[in-house]
């Protein structure tokens, strides 16, 4: 009965979200093209907006681009001249290029603790919206967010393209297909290393960086008010006032991908532990942890165990969708493994006779990214609806706060469905 109730639950919020599509339909730019305006040119902003252009080319025409660092917003606007053949106009206050009526589209792809400001102006100035993975540096900020595009009657698509990359939706298939039989068990976990010289999230900083091309106050909007910080700028995921850290920037994407494969939505639980081990030297003034382990339980005898470590790479990345009649594999977003269940040479015939295969598709990430960002040209178009509407990308997020939450409390974490509200155990 209470996977019945589960199940009907789902389907009722799979509706709702199909539901909330806008009725009315943007206006275009000239030549038929979506006018677009670009938050945050950074490495993570270039690369989407490299991957936008690939996907739809000369539909698409950014006029605008902002960015709190000259460096960056000489970048994106050489990247706009580059592959869109126009030169945008230039900002370090988005709230400027917010203003530009003829913008119908807001990408926002900055540090997430500016994410919540941004989406709301940007939704309160009539714009649709892709919006970097996590929705929010906070649940309750994801649910302002959420409550915010529903009101705007706007299109947001939340960037965990995962739900785009085809071995993920191969996957969702085969397991409503049966092919794995029941499934109350996923393996998730991200591994990384890299040399001494080269420190995990310490991204290069810019020799040319300093207090008067870098708009330090603007990148810290509501964060805590420091003096000029050139590390906490550039390297901003390893602090907690711009960060949840590998919570929010990876656990995110695999606690999505699995309410996507799996059909669920909410973990109940979560305990989570770790620290910092890896990159523990004295001169590291890092906060988030490097190694993270999070154990989740859902409603319907379901579980993820998930581990992160920044110290090893030899498994790399993925998930293991561990059914009682056979394995999904995902790794590295670009191979997809199934295998059944031998039953210690006993496997039934009708599990036996299930043919074992892998495939291996290298740059399918690439592929997912450029899928993510044309749905949801296409939504804004009236052409479908999104993949990643808020609602689920608040549903990601809020397993990646309770981590984050657990880890930092040391205390496990509850989910009360009833009143969308977490709690400590105990």
């Amino acid at each position: 009965m209470e996977n019945e109730v589960s199940r009907r639950n789902f389907i009722r919020s799979s509706a709702a979200v199909l539901a909330a599509a806008p009725a009315a339909l943007p206006m275009l730019g000239a030549n038929n093209k979506t006018t677009v305006g670009w938050v945050g040119t950074g490495t993570r902003g270039n690369y989407v907006m490299e991957m936008m252009y690939k996907a739809l080319g000369k539909d698409v025409e950014v006029t605008a681009v902002c960015d709190t660092y000259k460096g960056n917003l000489a970048k994106g606007k050489d990247k706009v001249q580059t592959n869109g053949g126009n030169a945008p106009k230039t900002y370090v206050d988005y709230r400027d290029l917010l203003k530009d009526p003829s913008i119908d589209v807001v990408f926002i792809t900055t540090p997430e603790h500016l994410h919540h400001d941004m989406a709301i102006a940007a939704l309160a100035a009539g714009k649709n919206i892709y919006l970097e993975k996590p929705i929010a540096h906070t649940i309750e900020e994801g649910w302002d967010i959420v409550k915010a595009a529903k009101k705007a009657n706007k299109i947001v698509q939340v960037g965990t393209q995962n739900r785009s990359n085809s071995l993920y939706i191969k996957a969702k298939e085969m397991i409503a297909q049966g092919m794995i039989g029941d499934i109350h068990y996923v393996r998730a976990f991200w591994y990384r290393n890299s040399l001494n010289d080269n420190p995990a999230w310490r991204y290069a900083i810019p020799d040319d960086t300093n207090e008067e091309n870098t708009d330090f106050n603007r990148f810290l909007g509501t964060a805590k008010k420091r003096p000029f910080h050139k590390g906490r700028y550039f390297q901003w995921r390893l602090y907690w006032d711009y960060s949840g850290g590998i919570s929010t920037d990876l656990l995110v994407h695999q606690t999505d991908i699995t309410n996507f494969v799996v059909g669920k939505t909410v973990p109940t639980s979560c305990m989570a532990s770790g620290g910092i081990y890896r990159w523990a030297d004295a001169s590291d003034d890092r906060e988030v942890p490097d190694t993270l382990s999070a154990i989740y339980d859902y409603a319907d005898k379901f579980h993820i165990n998930y581990s992160c470590y920044f110290g090893n790479e030899n498994f790399g990345y993925g998930e293991q969708f561990c059914g009682n009649e056979g394995t999904i594999e995902v790794l590295n977003r670009q191979v997809l493994k199934f295998s059944t269940e031998k039953f210690r040479g006993k496997a039934p015939a009708n599990i036996a006779s299930r043919k074992e295969f892998e495939t291996n598709l290298p740059g399918n990430d690439n592929l997912a990214v450029q899928a993510h960002v044309k749905n949801f040209i296409d939504a804004v178009r009236g052409n479908g609806t999104v993949i990643a509407p808020p609602e689920v990308g608040q549903q990601a997020a809020i397993g990646g706060h309770m981590a984050t939450l657990s880890l930092r409390n040391n205390k496990k974490v509850l989910w009360n469905a009833k009143t969308d509200k977490w709690s400590f155990a105990g």
